[in-house]
């Protein structure tokens, strides 16, 4: 039977299987062999919650999303077209939110009567036709076929079948029409140390690339063209790393030392992982026994004169908070890198959330304002880093940096940037100009900034009263005296506001009025853009703003806001930032609000945005 190709704009791919099938690491392959093909990519990796789930079970199914096209896309998409199941329980859970029409590749050898109980299936949903009159189903055998791939390798069966993840692989590769020679150099590195696993491997994925061409039940292979986008160097990165690098190049821009002090927690201990090798950089890291440790040593770290850094998620924030109150009273510059995870306590540890705005905000005992930043995208996360290190130094204070799991986890190419094209880090420590008759002043101002001058200890001159209590105005010597307090908490105040002058005009994607305005932050940013490009697509007068910075607000962000009938703002979360745009901007905004720990659709976002618009 002859092939034929089809050309598409997009495709969304999900694999889904056991925790230890391998999910990722092959949604991964897939991805970095899209980066090189050129297309434009986004991907939502989904761990499964329960560390050692029982195999085969609905807890511990493991999935890998990513959507790939020859436009400029932004999110890893609403719905799989493709969803690959490497189990019964990967089918049961991902079945749902297919839709009609799309396509289930399965590894049939794993349908076993164990595995179908262990599902919650009283039939093969393979055999029993339940699937057929809405699907396009593959029932392949996997693990039978990488087993006679292997047959003369001698090799343990558990072994064997742990590769039938790369004849998967090599499937997609052939129906999507990518090449396999950077996943086989990429198993030649990874196990270069067990040539019968790169062997065992690369059989496995050629078993299913061959598949692909020699069998008859795949008659159609689709390209996607490369994407069209700004000339520069490319990678594939994924949010923690892409950090990790915005925080390097703030330490090289600012010439200051890098000092990292944190307990490494889900979502955010990839952070820790990625600055630990880069020793060689001058970057120190200090793996904390507690939270309470991690803030305590980087406290120390920026009051010595070094870009204090630490990283993780709402439970470790709120651990943080008392000393997180003594940087604010003591002025000291540091970022806290929180990668917000799903629910309150324990929650839910791999799954997205938007979850820790309000303790980013008020989580601290007594007035206690920090400037709030949040990444947009995968990629955005290094200029986020970046531009929180730059302000906590020029305003002196400590800067909070929200992420999430999505971001963290999630993947995108990336344009790298050249040092020069970053904003200038000026660093400027106390010296004998900031004496007053003689006497240094710990608490004297910058006019424009606000910022109290950093003096590094054991600087002859500079001695100088530091700590939690309650400091006098321009000495820092210890004051009880009211009306000092009053004016010591209003600057402080008065000097995160002043972030606001560093802000450029707010960016409005479509006119400056209209009917409607979705208004989002953080991880929201791609659903809320592809939600807004469609509806103007539509006709509908909708427009597009993204914070990022969600305090202080942006100076212009009120006169925006009232030139739009309507102010739509979809969130992770039951509503944290409207209640701050409500109380700021007395608007009536209105929420879409999802906890499910899943990143909100783009589909559910234009629903809402009809339903609000008539």
């Amino acid at each position: 039977m002859s092939k034929t190709t089809q050309q598409v704009d997009e495709v969304v791919i999900r694999f889904a299987g056991d925790s230890g099938d391998g999910m990722q690491l092959t949604g991964g392959r897939f991805t970095e062999t899209t980066a090189i093909v050129g297309n434009d990519l986004s991907t939502l990796p989904d761990f499964p919650a329960e560390i050692r789930a029982p195999a085969g079970s609905l807890a511990g199914v493991s999935a890998f999303q990513i959507k790939f096209s020859s436009k400029d896309i932004h999110t890893p998409g609403d719905e799989p077209d493709v969803l690959v199941a490497m189990n019964p329980a990967a089918l049961k859970v991902h079945q749902k939110e297919l839709p009609p029409g799309s396509t289930i590749i399965c590894n049939a050898n794993a349908f076993s009567p164990k595995n179908l109980k262990l599902a919650g299936y009283e039939t093969n949903p393979l055999e029993d036709g339940t699937l057929d009159d809405y699907y396009t189903l593959y029932s392949i055998e996997m693990g039978k076929i990488v087993a006679l791939a292997c047959e003369d390798m001698e090799l343990p069966s558990k072994t064997v079948d742990r590769t039938k993840n790369f004849f998967a692989l090599g499937l997609l590769f052939w129906i999507y029409d990518r090449p396999t020679q950077s996943t086989k150099d990429w198993l030649n590195v990874k196990f270069g140390k067990r040539p019968e696993l790169v062997e065992a491997n690369i059989r496995a994925l050629d078993a299913g690339y061959n598949y692909g061409e020699t069998t008859e039940i795949f008659t159609t292979r689709y390209t996607v063209d490369k994407a069209s986008l700004p000339a520069g160097t490319y990678r594939n990165v994924v949010g923690n790393y892409a950090l990790s690098l915005g925080l390097a190049a703030a330490a090289e821009k600012s010439k200051l030392e890098l000092f990292y002090g944190g307990y490494p927690i889900t979502p955010a201990s990839d952070i820790l992982h990625t600055l630990a090798a880069w020793k060689h950089l001058g970057i120190k890291t200090f793996q904390a026994e507690d939270e309470i440790a991690g803030i305590g040593s980087v406290i120390g770290a920026a009051f010595a004169g070094n870009l204090g850094i630490t990283a993780t998620s709402g439970p470790g924030v709120a651990l943080k908070a008392e000393a997180l109150g003594l940087a604010i009273i003591a002025e000291l510059p540091l970022v806290i890198i929180n990668v917000q995870r799903g629910g309150p306590s324990t929650g839910l540890p791999t799954k997205t959330e938007q979850s820790d705005l309000l303790q980013a905000m008020y989580g601290r005992n007594g007035e206690a304002p920090m400037p709030v930043i949040a990444s947009a995208t995968p990629g955005d996360c290094f200029y986020a880093a970046y531009e929180a290190c730059r302000i906590a130094v020029k305003y002196m204070t400590p800067v909070m940096l929200l992420t999430d799991g999505y971001l963290a986890n999630g993947s995108e190419p990336w344009q790298v940037p050249q040092l020069d094209e970053l904003k200038d880090f000026d660093v400027s420590f106390a010296d004998e100009s900031n004496l007053t008759d003689g006497e240094f002043m710990a608490y004297t101002r910058d006019k424009k900034t606000l910022a109290r001058p950093w003096a590094i200890p054991g600087t002859e001159g500079l001695e100088h009263r530091i700590g939690g209590i309650e400091k006098e105005d321009l000495t820092g010597n210890v004051s009880y005296d009211p009306d000092n307090h009053h004016y010591m908490v209003e600057t402080r105040a008065k000097k995160v506001d002043t972030v606001a002058q560093d802000f450029g005009p707010t960016e409005i994607f479509g006119d400056a009025h209209g009917d409607l305005l979705i208004l989002s932050w953080g991880g929201t940013k791609g659903s809320c853009r592809s939600a807004a490009e469609a509806l103007q697509a539509d006709g509908q007068k909708v427009s597009h703003v993204h914070l990022r910075w969600v305090h202080p607000f942006p100076n212009d962000l009120g006169e925006i806001l009232i030139k739009f009938k309507n102010v739509l703002m979809p969130e992770i979360n039951y509503g944290q930032l409207i209640k701050m745009v409500r109380a700021e901007f007395l608007i009536d905004a209105k929420g879409l609000n999802q906890v499910r720990g899943k990143p909100i659709s783009s589909s559910d976002i234009q629903q809402a945005a009809k339903d609000l618009i008539g």
